[in-house]
């Protein structure tokens, strides 16, 4: 049963971060609006011409180092997923080309949100070990004291400005995403949770 329950573990996280994957090439694809950070990566990507999920993987290992000052510590499942979201990005952008139809664009965006909140709560149900963005969250909440949703708004207002200075999409999508991913993922956790029997930080998972 032990065994079992480890074996659950690594599917959910691993199948987790793909769906995250997939999840962030149907916004891109769809073109209306991305989340904070990946508004920022494709900014950096526009910018410099580095795939989007390349640069989200070199995005992430700063954002691991930082947490060494702030206390935290990484688990195998932040480490596979600095990595791993970024590869299955970039992967799937290049098997899904741009689109057509407006139509066609706001399924996408839409499935995005559902899929990266499906993921999200896969890879949470795993427990083992928080995404390097959440961590630095987590981190800056207990060095100043402050509300987590508090610092959560700050990281996430600053890096949308960033990345929009820098070219990212900003629209419709960055809406859906904010209001819509908490629901989802807190509806996938409550599925998945049950696999695995572990204590649950909800939080996003990239």
């Amino acid at each position: 049963m032990i065994m079992a329950v480890g074996f659950r573990r690594w599917v959910f996280l691993l199948s987790g971060l793909v769906c995250f994957g997939v999840g962030i090439t149907l916004m891109v694809r769809g073109e209306l609006g991305l989340s904070p950070w990946e508004v920022l990566s494709q900014g950096i990507s526009n910018s410099t011409g580095i795939a989007i999920g390349t640069v989200s993987i070199l995005l992430g290992l700063p954002i691991m180092l930082a947490w060494i000052p702030l206390g935290e510590r990484p688990g195998i499942g932040t480490l596979i997923n600095i990595v791993l979201i970024g590869i299955v990005t970039n992967i799937t952008l290049g098997m899904i080309g741009p689109l057509g139809s407006m139509a066609v664009k706001i399924a996408f965006m839409l499935a995005g949100v559902v899929i990266i909140g499906i993921g999200s709560g896969l890879y949470l149900s795993s427990n083992m070990g928080a995404g390097p963005r959440d961590g630095l969250m987590m981190g800056l909440a207990r060095k100043t004291t402050w509300p987590v949703r508090r610092v959560r708004t700050i990281i996430e207002v600053s890096v949308l400005v960033v990345g929009v200075l820098l070219g990212g999409t900003v629209g419709i999508g960055t809406v859906v995403f904010a209001f819509g991913i908490g629901p989802v993922v807190q509806a996938a956790l409550r599925v998945f949770r049950r696999q695995t029997a572990q204590p649950i930080q909800v939080a996003n998972a990239h």
